[in-house]
């Protein structure tokens, strides 16, 4: 499947870099090269990650997350359709999810930023669209939520830790590449295949809750 493929070449590239610092300085998202017409590290800047813990995360939630909605575009949209905006959704997410950080840091010539959770962000928001009451949780907590209940909870979290810009971690792209997922699944969904994707996500709690009321003799 495209999911695993994605896989592969990530960790694959990632295991490289790890102990290949000139491949990180090719690769890697730094905004003095983007100036100097380096294009391509919007996208190669996806492919490498900080260490293996790093790697090991995103690429789980990828697998958990990318195989379903994969399966989601291939019926939908046909096999070649379905894979071409599978892989398009992915790729994407890596750029857009970039850009508020590139017009941030543009001029940053200490910024540097690695990791596919932009698209995987992407990824995750649209298996929400699709699955909004299907139970969500953080590795290692027990703690499940409905999706749309952990999507908000993952917006308003990221939003308060990159102002307060706690870590190293690129916050800002997590949000921007979940609001490209849904924006990407709204115009894909509407124009080619002709489904309203944010009305069957509302109408998919508004069901399920009244099913719930139901069950519990209320």
């Amino acid at each position: 499947m495209i999911t695993i493929i994605l896989i592969a070449i990530t960790a694959v590239i990632s295991y490289i870099a790890f102990s290949n610092n000139q491949l990180v300085d090719k690769l890697i998202f730094y905004p003095p090269e983007i100036k100097r017409k380096q294009w391509y590290r919007f996208v190669s800047y996806g492919f490498l990650h900080a260490d293996f813990s790093h790697l090991a995360f995103n690429m789980f939630a990828l697998y958990l997350f990318g195989t379903e909605i994969e399966k989601v575009f291939k019926e939908v949209f046909g096999v070649e359709g379905g894979s071409f905006l599978y892989v398009l959704l992915y790729f994407l997410g890596l750029i857009f999810s970039i850009l508020p950080t590139w017009f941030k840091e543009k001029d940053n010539y200490y910024y540097r930023s690695l990791g596919a959770s932009g698209a995987v962000s992407a990824v995750v928001f649209a298996y929400i669209l699709v699955y909004p009451m299907n139970f969500m949780g953080i590795l290692f907590i027990p703690i499940f939520l409905p999706a749309f209940l952990f999507g908000i909870i993952y917006v308003v979290t990221s939003i308060y830790l990159e102002k307060m810009q706690n870590g190293n971690i690129n916050h800002l792209a997590h949000v921007a590449g979940g609001v490209f997922g849904i924006v990407f699944m709204f115009v894909t969904f509407m124009f080619i295949a002709e489904i309203n994707i944010i009305r069957y996500f509302i109408e998919s709690i508004q069901i399920n809750s009244f099913s719930d009321l139901i069950h519990f003799g209320y």
